[in-house]
């Protein structure tokens, strides 16, 4: 349920994995096979018996794919896992800074002409089809997945029971939601509409599961058709415990009967190509219809008791990171496992934790330029005097899914970390602060969290935030902080703020509150007729004010740090030992 510190998957098998696995190339008549990160529901995370890229070459990432061909193995990773990869493979493979180089054009390159092979469970529709139109001469053929293949040990699928999310955390029942989401299915004379991603089934028909660690979906598929009634597709003994529940119009089918079921709808049947395996789209044929999922933004736009949840469970968050920060305070001779225990620890006194909301990451000095790193046996560190450490974590409660992110200072740090540090706070800054009209995207608004960085010539190589659920997954879409977040922010929208900057072989740097899209005031000077939008914040922990060089903080600045500060104070102090109270009052005096 929580966090372990082994190495999951080990590169050193990489090579006869790598043989093994180009021997079943030759058997199946291709010339190359696809191994993505992703199950058949098209999640970030996956069940230990879908850690098909991990198993075959060691890359633990949460994103990244593998294209395999007789004489290159490459394994395409984005900014964030590069450091990683180049310590997790084995030589046989070779890495790709993905997206800078494309799929199709690293084919066109090495196998021109080739014909490549794919598990259609793992593909989605938007991806192949981008595919077949850049890899022109490139043929994609259906093929059975050829790691399970050679997958000897592959664990079993996950079993667990799925319950119900109590309706005074999800606001609106599901038998509302259905009706809602049905009228929107008539109203574009759609007849069903096919569900392939767990969390959407999990808002619609409140519900969650523990099919994957630290993620509480309920595996399964659905088809929700335009009367209001659904279909869910999975072991049937899993709703067992929730048959009332769900109630007379949701029909609980086998899982291995989804494809099947397909043959007997009649159309139109919508399904999402950004997240739909082509298997689906495939098997529908002609009366398969694009467009979104329609569980997508509602999911996304928290109602007022999500909201309200949200702001529980940051507050009982925001007492165990105290707690914590104070701990680490006066520790020493502590490793990164200490750390990630010690929190995990804080987090279970509330006796509110389901789990963890992701592995913690506990990066102290050069571990903490690697930007998703996990800490293994194999790599734990003694923290030093003078390194930094980030810690970012979260925790899964039944009212709601906290991420938080804090750099510390473990004993005297040098000016360049000082000022690295103000510069990422400052980025932060002006993003909480930001007022925007209706129908911007988070694309609008990232470079308000890079300017303060790119004046020094500074960046990072990740977005800066995405979307959160509702004791649902840490990551949700489609909103988001980024350069590709294009989706309009709308009221109730929960996101992370996280801007950083890493230094390889030195240092790392990540400041994180979550934030929620909230109506802004309006202004006394300006439009008085444009209605705009602004950001709640929901995180409450101090910043450390070691780190902060107050020369470099505007006036606007340093009166947020102080508010925020004063309001931390207020809100969490109440909830403390006086001993770590008084800590508290010294990490949040005014600058």
């Amino acid at each position: 349920m929580f966090q372990t510190f082994d190495v999951p998957f080990s590169g050193d098998q990489g090579p006869s994995r790598l043989a093994a696995l180009r021997a079943q190339i030759v058997d199946h008549d291709i010339d190359g096979f696809l191994v993505p990160r992703s199950d058949k529901y098209m999640g970030e995370y996956v069940a230990p018996c879908d850690e098909r890229l991990a198993w075959l070459t060691g890359f633990t990432g949460s994103a990244g794919f593998a294209a395999i061909l007789p004489d290159i193995a490459g394994v395409f990773v984005d900014g964030r896992y590069r450091l990683q990869v180049r310590d997790q493979v084995a030589d046989v493979f070779t890495p790709v800074d993905w997206p800078e180089i494309t799929l199709a054009g690293w084919l066109n390159e090495h196998a021109p002409s080739a014909v490549i092979g794919i598990d259609p469970w793992l593909h989605t529709v938007r991806d192949v089809d981008a595919l077949r139109q850049t890899a022109k001469n490139v043929t994609l053929k259906y093929v059975p997945n050829l790691v399970d293949a050679i997958w000897t040990d592959r664990p079993d699928a996950p079993i667990a029971a799925f319950f119900a999310q109590p309706l005074e955390y999800a606001g609106e029942d599901h038998a509302s939601k259905r009706t809602r989401i049905a009228a929107e299915l008539r109203d574009s004379n759609i007849r069903a509409a096919v569900l392939t991603q767990p969390d959407s089934i999990a808002w619609l028909l409140n519900i969650r599961g523990a099919d994957i660690h630290h993620n509480p979906v309920p595996q399964s598929f659905a088809l929700l058709f335009a009367d209001g009634t659904c279909h869910l597709f999975c072991d049937p003994a899993k709703t067992a415990e929730i048959v009332d529940h769900l109630g007379p119009d949701i029909a609980v089918l086998p899982q291995n009967g989804f494809i099947a079921s397909l043959a007997d709808l009649d159309g139109p049947v919508l399904i999402d190509p950004a997240t739909c395996p082509d298997i689906v789209r495939s098997s529908l044929g002609d009366i398969a219809q694009f467009g979104s999922d329609p569980c997508v933004l509602p999911k996304a736009r928290k109602n007022a008791a999500e909201l309200q949840g949200a702001r529980d469970a940051h507050l009982r968050d925001a007492v165990a990171m105290c707690q914590f920060l104070h701990w680490l305070d006066g520790a020493s001779g502590i490793t990164e496992i200490d750390v990630v225990s010690k929190l995990e620890s804080f987090r279970r006194d509330t006796n509110a934790l389901r789990d963890i909301s992701f592995d913690t990451i506990a990066g102290s000095g050069p571990n903490g330029a690697v930007i998703h790193y996990r800490v293994t046996h194999d790599t734990n560190r003694q923290l030093q005097d003078g390194d930094l450490i980030v810690v970012d974590s979260g925790g899964q409660y039944i009212d709601g899914t906290t991420d938080i992110t804090r750099t510390v200072a473990i004993g005297t740090v040098g000016d360049d970390e000082r000022d690295c540090y103000t510069r990422v706070l400052q980025g932060m800054i002006a993003v909480s602060r930001a007022r925007f009209p209706h129908g911007v995207g988070g694309n609008h608004l990232d470079a308000l969290a890079r300017a303060p960085l790119w004046m020094a010539g500074l960046d990072y190589d990740h977005g800066t935030g995405h979307g959160v659920g509702s004791f649902l997954c840490v990551h949700e879409g489609p909103q988001g902080l980024s350069r590709r977040a294009e989706t309009p922010l709308t009221e109730g929208m929960i996101l992370s703020n996280e801007p950083g900057y890493y230094r390889a072989g030195a240092f790392g740097i990540r400041i994180e509150n979550l934030i929620a899209v909230h109506p802004a005031s309006q202004l006394d000077t300006g439009d008085a007729h444009r209605s705009q939008l602004c950001f709640e914040t929901l995180t409450w922990v101090p910043f450390d004010r070691r780190l902060i060089n107050t020369a470099m903080l505007s006036r606007d600045e340093l009166t947020w740090i102080n508010s925020y500060h004063a309001t931390v104070l207020d809100k969490v102090g109440p909830n403390l030992s006086p001993a770590v109270k008084v800590w508290l009052e010294a990490a949040c005096e005014p600058l």
